[in-house]
């Protein structure tokens, strides 16, 4: 009776872990860079909206290379989202005041994924924003989607600055048809 007892409780652990080593397998990262211009500008602490370009999101082939499909997918949420100074070459985020980004889609609700109120004065060309913990499926499982970025400046800037906008994207998902 012990052997049996004994034998059972092995093939429970090994189902347990197996079960979430292949868990693991469907929880992956997706990145996005996005570009944004700020153009020079003598206006100081008035928001102004800068939209990207529709970002073709490519899901179905990158869901596909994860072992899982697009109804599969559980959850997806922003982890990292960095704004990226590409020029000017000696640039930093010192005209920043503040900066909101929204996402929006076909059919879906526009929606604050990231930001920060307050941006420090700072010698760096990145700046690290807030995200959401709001599931962000609907957005990378559509087609594309749109990011509206709503910044107050707070100096005169006498050129544009050119800006990467890098998502960082954590996907959890089942495996084909588990």
């Amino acid at each position: 009776m012990k052997t049996i007892k004994l034998i059972a409780s092995a093939l429970l652990l090994t189902f347990i872990v197996s079960c979430d080593a292949l868990d693991e397998l469907t929880k992956f990262e997706i990145n996005y860079t996005e570009s944004v211009v700020i153009q020079s500008t003598t206006l100081v602490d008035i928001p102004f909206v800068m939209e990207t370009p529709e970002v073709t999101t490519n899901s179905e082939s990158t869901f596909e290379n994860n072992n899982t499909k697009k109804d599969l997918i559980e959850a997806i949420n922003l982890t990292d989202m960095e704004l990226e100074l590409t020029s000017p070459e000696e640039g930093n985020f010192n005209f920043l005041n503040s900066i909101n980004i929204y996402i929006s889609a076909e059919d879906e609700e526009e929606i604050l994924i990231a930001w920060i109120d307050e941006v420090p004065e700072t010698t760096d060309n990145s700046l690290l924003l807030d995200t959401t913990s709001e599931d962000l499926k609907v957005y990378i499982k559509s087609d594309t989607y749109t990011l509206r970025v709503e910044a107050v400046i707070d100096e005169l800037i006498s050129e544009n600055h050119n800006i990467d906008v890098n998502s960082t994207f954590f996907v959890d998902a089942k495996i084909f048809g588990l």
